[in-house]
């Protein structure tokens, strides 16, 4: 085994001819730039908005409106930097092909496989979330189901270990058994996953409608819950506006993060864009700009309306609506999670087959995961299979682990998004005439040979004076928070290097800027989260040497 062809790279020709010149892709090319648009709206206002926002205000208060900004800035030069590689590699694979042009098979097999953490796992949490909401609206109707089969096996277990009445004792004492095992499952959300298996199974043209009336839907339903909640604000509840202080705010970045990763999904749509080198960037970046608008207000209304205190609940919109006695609200916001969560759900389980069936063209997986459906022009079996990677899981394991572990891939496949376009060779006069002519999109260049040194400089000037102890106990190894610690030395050293190769190679600015904010966010993740995502990777790493390695198109060339 050769170190170099662990680095190989895969011609940008070479792609293009897998479907990026609109001739050689099996796939129907239906989606314009408003379908694009639509979908990242769909992927991004959803468990984010119904669910996950709860926690982050639980931890962060009031001041988790600083985390959003922070989340939507590094995810802004992010898009900024998926545009840029849409725009010059316009196929199929997301992350997992830009990996592949500008560092190598081995980094773009690590990519593929934290995206499929990111779409598929994600997608339980979605489906929990979803099922929580869905049974509230059913028992709106009096249609009462057991409470076994609306709670996942691993919560009910734990409550009954823990003594801990409500939902879970109940299911655990009531749940029929099979010998010694509790039947025990949440069955709405097995049910969601199978019906969102078949629809994306059937076509993206039908996908497309669906979504695109479920996001009108929802997002009519957002403005109604923020018009109907500024009502009930008592600024009061907006003090302190920092409870926990800024390692609050931080504690919520899994639960943020989460709500921002989906303008990754619409990259993998690019072989069902019409003129995806124009419509895919735009779509991401009027998707990320609209929603980070609605996170921001949302946020600032839900902990106007009542004590951050009483937020930590897994239906946050439905909790402030009860406790402020607007029955009427509780029904509208059911539905709009159900609707919600149903369109992320879509947007996810579309993106999962795709680069899967991108990373078997290149023979990293069974070449089964390219066919294309006859009928449908779907990635058929590659679909199937996400359904059960989703759907396999739901009866086993609970949504607070799926939260973090699908962040911190996210983030990880981020980073790498954005260090890929400082690596991407520059391209010839010619050739960013072409792109001009044609409103393909393009990174502004901004040197950052002087800048970005000012901008640590200043932002560590900045942290000392607002924070005085921050630095000395960054540096206190002895203390409970050794592995935060750790990590914030580990982004300091990072920040002083890139500081370096800014100035000697005249890297480009936004690039650099998405690279260094993802990676403070990765900052906030705890060590469990590490330790998992590690495994996760190993697990990887053993299928592509035992697989990818030998059958990688490369390794025939």
């Amino acid at each position: 085994m050769s170190l170099s062809n662990l680095f190989r790279r895969k011609p940008t020709s070479t792609i293009l001819q897998q479907g990026g010149d609109g001739e050689h892709s099996g796939l129907n090319k239906v989606l314009t730039v408003k379908d694009l648009t639509f979908f990242g709206i769909a992927a991004i206002i959803g468990g984010g908005t119904f669910s996950a926002i709860g926690n982050a205000c639980f931890s962060g208060g009031p001041g988790v409106v600083i985390l959003y900004v922070i989340c939507a800035i590094a995810c802004g030069f992010t898009a900024m930097c998926y545009a840029e590689f849409a725009s010059r590699v316009p196929v199929s694979g997301s992350a997992y092909t830009y990996a592949y042009v500008s560092f190598g098979e081995v980094f773009a097999w690590i990519i593929g496989w934290a995206l499929l953490m990111e779409y598929s796992i994600g997608n339980i949490y979605i489906a929990f979330s979803w099922s929580g909401y869905f049974t509230n609206l059913l028992e709106s109707f009096h249609i009462h189901l057991p409470e076994w089969l609306t709670i996942n096996y691993k919560s009910a277990h734990a409550a009954f270990i823990e003594s801990k009445s409500g939902e879970g004792m109940l299911a655990w004492q009531n749940a029929p058994t099979i010998g010694s095992l509790k039947v025990i499952f949440d069955l709405p959300a097995v049910l969601i996953n199978i019906l969102i298996t078949y629809l994306v199974y059937k076509g993206t043209k039908e996908s497309k409608n669906i979504s695109n009336a479920m996001v009108y839907i929802k997002l009519a339903i957002i403005v109604l819950v923020i018009i109907v909640g500024i009502r009930y604000i008592d600024i009061d509840n907006w003090t302190p506006f920092m409870p926990n202080g800024f390692t609050g705010v931080m504690g919520g970045v899994s639960a943020v993060f989460f709500a921002y990763i989906g303008f990754d999904a619409v990259s993998t749509l690019a072989e069902e864009s019409k003129n995806p080198q124009r419509d895919l960037p735009r779509g991401m970046i009027y998707s990320l700009i609209i929603c980070t608008i609605i996170y921001i207000i949302l946020a600032l209304v839900i902990t106007g309306m009542v004590s951050y205190t009483l937020l930590g609940v897994s239906d946050p919109l439905a909790e402030i609506f009860a406790l402020k006695g607007v029955k009427w609200m509780l029904f509208i916001v059911s539905i709009a999670a159900v609707v919600a969560m149903t369109s992320v759900m879509l947007v996810f389980q579309m993106g999962q087959p795709r680069i899967w069936m991108t990373m078997a063209r290149d023979g990293l997986m069974p070449k089964k995961f390219a066919e294309i459906h006859p009928k449908h022009k779907t990635p058929g079996f590659a679909t199937i299979v996400t359904g059960l990677v989703v759907g396999l899981p739901i009866f086993f394991t609970d949504e607070n682990f799926v939260l973090d572990f699908t962040s911190i891939g996210t983030l990880f496949a981020f980073v790498l998004v954005c260090g890929g376009v400082l690596m991407l060779s520059p391209q010839s006069e010619e050739e960013l005439a072409e792109r001009a002519t044609k409103g393909k999109f393009r990174i502004p260049y901004v040197n950052s040979k002087f800048i970005f040194p000012l901008i640590v400089l200043i932002s560590a000037v900045l942290v000392h004076n607002l924070f005085p102890t921050f630095f000395s106990d960054t540096f206190d190894f002895e203390g409970e928070n050794f592995a935060t610690n750790i990590s914030m030395v580990v982004f300091f050293g990072l920040c002083i290097v890139m500081s370096f190769l800014a100035f000697v190679k005249n890297l480009s600015l936004i690039p650099l800027l998405g690279l260094i904010s993802c990676c403070y966010l990765l900052t906030g993740m705890a060590v469990s989260n590490w330790k998992w995502f590690g495994v996760w990777l190993l697990i990887g790493l053993v299928f592509y040497f035992a697989y990818g390695y030998k059958n990688s198109k490369l390794n025939k060339a």
